[in-house]
């Protein structure tokens, strides 16, 4: 009875008194079930994943970042389409991990002139990668390509009215003439010969109309806007095509007056009368002659 099993375990020990955190049986704490990878894995250290400040949406965001190829975008506006945590808490977290080192942006110019941002994922902080070393020299800048400045292609006049053909001949120097007079009423309306040759079809549809100069000098100067003209044909194009008036009502041609013959003598009678230069006789004359031949 008082004999010694040797195969009995031996009493477990307490646990140490600098530990007294860890569970004596065991039950509540983390089981690891790893598997080694071979691919598609990265390496993190622990300074981040058990970082004592970094908030959990920080860590999580720190991790996905590592584990992405160079070049993809993690600007605030990719990464809430991604995650649902939203932007705000998105900003929060990239803002936690630059201050404590794990994420650098950067705001740098490139050499077509845009500003863009630049991040850099940083897997230890504060630890920054030399080039090595080579003795290969170092290459010349490039000089800066100096770029012409290219003039802006000039947006073609809106289309005005056109008169007909019978009438654009008699009216175009009239409409020309008037337009180029728009200057003394407004120094504004100064146009160029280009543009006068433009809107004087225009000009004239309108004296077609039967509108008198003045009316249409006074539809192209009244109510113009008080900011500088930076184009004043464009807004005397609107102007003749929107505000073009009707054709005048239909007007039957008048009757000719009567043709009125000079007076001259009768030859039977000596009797002034008028008639054409073919008859010789007045009326009683005649009316004489043919009752008694």
């Amino acid at each position: 009875m008082d004999t010694q099993n040797t195969s009995a375990p031996p009493r477990a020990r307490s646990a140490p008194d600098r530990n007294p955190t860890r569970s004596r049986h065991h039950t509540g704490g983390v089981l690891h079930d790893n598997t080694r990878h071979t691919t598609r894995f990265v390496v993190i250290g622990n300074h981040l994943t058990q970082h004592p400040e970094l908030s959990l949406v920080a860590i999580g965001l720190a991790c996905h970042i590592q584990s992405l190829p160079t070049g993809t975008p993690v600007d605030i506006k990719s990464l809430a389409a991604r995650f649902k945590e939203g932007a705000t808490r998105i900003a929060d977290a990239l803002r936690e991990l630059e201050t404590h080192g794990y994420l650098r942006r950067e705001r740098i110019r490139t050499p077509t002139g845009h500003i863009i941002t630049r991040t850099t994922s940083c897997n230890q902080p504060h630890h920054r990668r030399e080039a090595a070393p080579t003795d290969c020299p170092t290459p010349p800048p490039r000089p800066a390509k100096e770029r012409t400045p290219q003039p802006r292609p000039r947006k073609a006049l809106p289309a005005v009215p056109q008169p007909t053909r019978a009438a654009a001949a008699a009216l175009l120097p009239q409409a020309t003439d008037l337009l180029a007079g728009l200057r003394r009423h407004d120094p504004r309306l100064l146009l160029s010969t280009t543009d006068t040759a433009h809107l004087a079809p225009g000009a004239a549809a309108w004296l077609e109309r039967d509108v008198t100069p003045t009316a249409l000098r006074h539809a192209l100067t009244t109510a113009l806007p008080d900011e500088p003209l930076h184009r004043p044909a464009a807004l005397l194009a609107h102007r003749l095509t929107a505000q073009l008036p009707p054709p005048p009502p239909y007007r039957a041609p008048a009757t000719p007056p009567p043709v009125r013959h000079p007076l001259r003598n009768c030859d039977g009678c000596d009797h002034a009368f008028r008639a054409p230069e073919t008859e010789t006789h007045c009326r009683d004359c005649r009316t004489a002659v043919a009752t008694h031949p």
